[in-house]
């Protein structure tokens, strides 16, 4: 029994569910059959206080509450509880199907009919074939998984820090603008905890479910992801302008937001993302009667080929640093852009850790 498939979803999305171990199946099960033992005790003992000496009757009564308690009680549990019986509940487990979808009447009948003919045996007797079958399965199934199609899953799952959704700089501008008004609290669960265990999920998983969550966000809130943005990155400025607007803090500097409006018109006419430009370097005021500093001469890189040519300095011209000659900041180059067509990677995006 290898070579099972991954659990993938009707939307082809592949799940990792935390699959239970065969350690805590069995304690899980041992509190079951205590219970179930309990129950039959209590009613023999019944049958023995009630005075009913016909040994045909009381054979009858007790092999239909044997049934009854041996086949019942896993299916009224599971189907009433969505998977959930006591012994279950105790360690932390609940039975799902292959699509991660809650079981149902049949899936439960399936998986108790199996167990108390095949995996268990009537009287637990040959129990060895449920052990047997689920070491060597790869997600611990037993033969009434495998029938029913379901799979039994830890439903108590190490608790994970909320992550702190902050706004990316480069979005800020443009999610200032968005219509969050279609947005469900259900949604915005859903990218949440997408966004929390992110790292945990592996390339097959993570970058089916972002995008599928980035198509169902822009479908409510009328805006699709801006060119060059990952889809986390979508998910984090709409979370954190929602946050933000709830009165919530985001860690979005004020500035940012013109910084990131400048980029965000950048690239949607075609250009590359805007580079904030370093601060000008300011020569110091000079005080009166303070002795002259001559600073020494820029020298310029050389130009690039094809580059055009700074024009020639005037003969007579003021020198820079020369006594009496204002000083003048050099000027700043405006930062490299693309060549018409060509695609520009992103910038300023650092996926969550």
């Amino acid at each position: 029994m290898t070579g099972e498939p991954d659990l993938v979803t009707g939307e082809a999305v592949v799940l990792e569910l935390p699959i239970a171990q065969v350690a805590s199946r069995a304690a899980a099960f041992a509190i079951d059959v205590a219970v179930q033992a309990g129950a039959l005790l209590l009613f023999m003992l019944a049958l023995t206080v009630s005075g009913v000496t016909d040994e045909a009757l009381l054979a009858a009564l007790a092999l239909s509450f044997f049934v009854l308690v041996r086949v019942g009680y896993s299916v009224l549990f599971e189907t009433l509880g969505r998977g959930i019986t006591l012994g279950k509940m105790a360690m932390g487990l609940r039975v799902v199907r292959d699509d991660g979808g809650p079981v149902r009447f049949r899936q439960a009948l399936t998986r108790a009919l199996a167990g108390a003919i095949v995996d268990f045996g009537p009287v637990l007797a040959w129990s060895a074939v449920a052990l047997f079958v689920s070491l060597f399965s790869p997600r611990s199934k037993r033969v009434g998984d495998y029938l029913a199609g379901t799979v039994v899953i830890r439903e108590r799952a190490p608790r994970t820090v909320a992550p702190h959704i902050t706004m990316p700089p480069a979005l800020a501008g443009w999610a200032a603008q968005l219509d969050l008004t279609g947005l469900s609290d259900e949604l915005a669960l859903m990218a949440r905890q997408y966004l929390a265990r992110y790292a945990e999920l592996s390339d097959r998983a993570r970058d089916p479910l972002g995008h599928q969550l980035v198509q169902d966000v822009a479908a409510r809130i009328g805006a699709p992801p801006p060119w060059g943005v990952p889809p986390w990155a979508y998910l984090q400025a709409v979370l954190a302008e929602r946050r933000r607007r709830a009165g919530g803090y985001v860690g979005t500097p004020v500035g940012a937001q013109q910084m990131a409006a400048q980029q965000m018109g950048a690239q949607q006419a075609g250009a590359s993302p805007v580079v904030p430009p370093s601060p000008p370097v300011v020569a110091p005021a000079r005080e009166v009667g303070a002795q002259q500093v001559v600073a020494p001469p820029v020298v310029a890189p050389p130009p690039e080929v094809g580059a055009p040519q700074a024009p020639a300095r005037q003969v007579g011209a003021p020198q820079v640093g020369a006594p009496g000659a204002p000083v003048a900041a050099a000027p700043v180059a405006p930062p490299p852009t693309a060549e018409p067509g060509e695609p520009t990677p992103p910038r300023g995006f650092a996926p969550p850790s």
